[in-house]
């Protein structure tokens, strides 16, 4: 028939124009304000499957007290599991407590929630996958690898900077790579955000943390992946930096600022991506067990090449708050040790693709990059 034709006709041509946007996935739930942790049982009542499901609580071992334990709304056979967050999250980590959960439970949770910084939430979010998906969390390092939806999860940062609340992806140490698991199925279901965590959080992992918002601001909005989406909350969460390590501002106020900025931080990576600061730590991370925070600073201040005007602020900032970088962290490195770093660095080659352009290899070569570490 006439109008079958036409309709194949349209449909040819629309095909035509079809576009590859990424589709991504936002947190679905938020709540933020000054004591809103105390409404997290009603936020989880809804979420219980049965008795014989708990939830299961991957908590910093920061808050291992009396008086935080108070506040968790555990029923039937709910558990928390404390865990130190001294050294970045790897992948047998994440695969021994998948063991443990699976071995002590019949049914499977009902959720996950992590309370903490970047580690505990990254921990939270790589083992709702792992226990919905066969395999090993290693398995799943890279991007898009996860086929299954992880089970119901909840984010509760207690500092902010890291942007893990928000991001699609969970940083993990694995035996050969530090990678994320980056999928659709990574975000949290539901996100906490109380200002009042922060309130214990000591100055220099305060610093360190807040600079890893600021840092993913300045790689976004400095990057050839940068767009129209990225760009708006990538100059909100610059703002809010400026505001919170800059200006003369009320404790209270911010707090409730570089919570906001991390949060705006972590959305303008997601939809786009970080850069060299971040690259290059992964490759201290991995070799030195340099926690990310303080590893993006090390970094960061010998990049005022790639960087000038975010390197240029970020000294202004130590200067502000006292912040004095510990030298000397690569100067007995064996040359083995250096290509293990340079090895893993090059490896993300999307962060350097959108801090350099597709001819980023040609710009950034082995020995290039040793001779940033050189520096640090």
């Amino acid at each position: 028939m006439k109008t079958d034709n036409n309709l194949k006709k349209q449909e040819v041509k629309a095909s035509s124009h079809k576009t590859s946007y990424k589709n991504f996935p936002m947190v679905p739930r938020v709540v933020f304000g000054s004591g809103c942790f105390s409404q997290l049982g009603d936020i989880l009542l809804p979420q219980r499957k049965s008795s014989e499901a708990p939830f299961i609580f991957l908590v910093d071992d920061f808050f291992e007290n009396e008086e935080f334990m108070a506040k968790v709304p555990l029923m039937f056979n709910d558990e928390i599991i404390f865990i130190s967050a001294d050294e970045e999250p790897k992948t047998a980590q994440v695969d021994a407590l998948v063991a443990r959960i699976r071995e002590k439970y019949r049914e499977l949770p009902s959720g996950i929630i992590g309370v903490g910084g970047g580690t505990l939430l990254d921990l939270a979010k790589a083992v709702s996958i792992l226990l919905n998906n066969k395999g090993l969390a290693k398995d799943y390092q890279g991007w898009d690898l996860v086929h299954k939806p992880a089970l119901y999860h909840v984010g509760i940062p207690t500092i902010s900077g890291t942007g893990a609340e928000v991001s699609r992806t969970t940083v993990l140490l694995g035996p050969e790579k530090k990678l994320g698991i980056n999928s659709d199925f990574t975000p949290f279901d539901q996100v906490i955000l109380d200002p009042d965590f922060s309130k214990t959080v000591p100055k220099e992992q305060w610093f360190y943390t807040g600079m890893d918002c600021f840092i993913h601001c300045v790689e976004s909005l400095t990057g050839t992946y940068l767009n129209a989406f990225s760009k708006s909350y990538g100059e909100k969460s610059m703002e809010l930096c400026k505001e919170v390590f800059l200006d003369d501002i009320s404790e209270e106020e911010s707090r409730d600022k570089l919570m906001m900025a991390s949060w705006h931080g972590g959305m303008s990576i997601a939809y786009s991506q970080v850069g060299i600061a971040h690259a290059m730590s992964y490759g201290l991370s991995y070799l030195l067990g340099v926690r990310h925070g303080i590893g993006n600073c090390l970094v960061f201040q010998h990049l005022e090449e790639f960087y000038p005007e975010g390197v240029s602020l970020f000294n202004k900032m130590m200067d502000k708050h006292g912040i004095v970088l510990p030298k000397g962290i690569c100067a007995d490195l064996t040359q083995n040790d250096f290509d293990v770093m340079v090895n893993i660095s090059l490896g993300l080659e999307p962060l350097w693709e959108n801090a350099l352009g597709k001819d980023w290899k040609s710009i950034m070569t082995p020995e290039r990059l040793q001779a940033l570490y050189k520096k640090i």
